[in-house]
C-alpha cells in the first residue's frame, strides 16, 4: 500500500511539473504583457521599464529557473495586472467556484445515477427511452446554450430565479443546474450501460436461480459492480467540469475562478494564469488519486502494490 501511494504521488507531482512547464512556455509564446496591459499611447519606454520591473525581460530559461525557485519558497508571484499576490487574488474567488462545483457535482450524483439505474431496471420501457434521450440532449448541448436558455425561462419568461450574480442561495441554482448537465448526463448514460452489462454476467443469473429476487441480485451484486466505470466517469470528469465552470461563471456573472481565468488570459496576466493553473491541476491530479484509491475499496481484486 505505501508503496502504491508513493507511486502515484510522485506520478501526481510529475504531471504537475510537465503542465506547469507547459502552460509555462505556451504563455511566453502568445505575446507580450506589456502591449496587452499599458496604454496604445504608451511609450517604447514605459513598456521596457513594465518588463523590467517584472522580470519579464530576462531569457525564458532565467524566468523558468527563478518561477520554480519561488515556488519552492511558497511564492505564486504577483499579478501583473492587479498588482497583488496570486494566492490572495485566488483565494479571494476560491470559495465561489468551491461551491458552485460541489453543488454541481451532488445534483450530478443525486439525479444521474438513480435515472440510469432507473432507465436499466426498465430496459427498452417507455421511461428508458424517455431517460436516454434526455441525457442524450444535456450531454450534446454546450453550457453557454443550457445556461442561456435557464435564463430565458426563469430568470426573464417566469421571474422565479435570477439571472446573475451571488447574493444568495437562489442565485446559485441556475449556474449549478448549467454546470451540472454534461456531468449528470453522462453518468445517467454509464450507469444505465455498466448496470446493463452487470445484470447480464453468469453470477447474477445464478443469484437469481438460487431465489435472491430481482432487487436482492440488484444490490448484493450489481450496483457495486457497476460502479468502478462510473467512478472513472466522476474522476474524468473533474477537468470538464472546471473548463465548463469557466463559460458557466461568465454566462452568470458569477465571481469565482473560471471567469476570473479568462480575463487573465485575455490579457495575458502571466503569473495569475500560472497559479489557476497549477490550482487546477493539482486539483484534477488529487481527484484522481483518491478515485485509483476507491478503486481498491469497491474491487478488492485490483492490486494496490501496483
Amino acid at each position: 500500500m505505501t508503496r502504491y501511494v508513493l507511486k502515484r504521488f510522485v506520478r501526481g507531482v510529475v504531471t504537475l511539473w510537465l503542465v506547469v512547464t507547459l502552460v509555462f512556455i505556451a504563455l511566453r509564446l502568445t505575446g507580450d504583457p506589456a502591449q496587452a496591459m499599458l496604454p496604445d499611447d504608451a511609450t517604447p519606454e514605459q513598456m521596457e521599464n513594465f518588463r523590467q520591473r517584472y522580470g519579464l525581460d530576462q531569457p525564458m530559461p532565467v524566468q523558468y529557473v527563478r518561477y520554480f525557485a519561488n515556488l519552492a519558497g511558497g511564492d505564486f508571484g504577483v499579478s501583473l495586472s492587479e498588482k497583488r499576490p496570486v494566492t490572495e487574488l485566488i483565494g479571494l474567488r476560491l470559495t465561489a467556484t468551491l461551491q458552485l462545483g460541489l453543488v454541481a457535482v451532488g445534483l450530478a450524483l443525486l439525479i444521474g445515477i438513480p435515472a440510469g439505474v432507473l432507465a436499466a431496471l426498465n430496459h427498452n420501457s417507455a421511461w428508458d427511452r424517455f431517460l436516454m434521450a434526455g441525457a442524450f440532449l444535456g450531454q450534446s448541448a454546450p453550457n453557454f446554450f443550457v445556461g442561456i436558455l435557464l435564463i430565458l425561462v426563469f430568470s426573464l419568461h417566469l421571474r422565479l430565479l435570477p439571472s446573475s450574480g451571488r447574493e444568495s442561495w437562489q442565485h446559485l441554482i441556475l449556474p449549478a443546474l448549467t454546470l451540472s448537465t454534461g456531468l449528470l448526463s453522462s453518468l445517467a448514460r454509464m450507469t444505465r450501460s455498466s448496470l446493463l452489462e452487470v445484470m447480464n454476467q453468469d453470477y447474477v443469473r445464478t443469484a437469481r436461480a438460487k431465489g435472491l429476487s430481482r432487487s436482492q441480485s440488484i444490490i448484493r451484486h450489481c450496483l457495486r459492480n457497476a460502479a468502478i466505470p462510473v467512478v472513472t466517469l466522476i474522476g474524468l470528469s473533474v477537468g470538464v467540469l472546471i473548463g465548463g465552470a469557466a463559460i458557466t461563471e461568465t454566462v452568470f456573472a458569477w465571481p469565482g475562478i473560471g471567469r476570473f481565468a479568462v480575463r487573465a488570459i485575455a490579457i495575458r496576466d502571466y503569473p495569475l494564469i500560472q497559479g489557476i493553473v497549477l490550482l487546477v491541476a493539482a486539483s484534477v491530479v488529487a481527484v484522481n488519486f483518491i478515485i485509483d484509491v476507491i478503486y481498491g475499496v469497491i474491487d478488492p481484486r485490483i492490486p494496490m502494490q501496483h
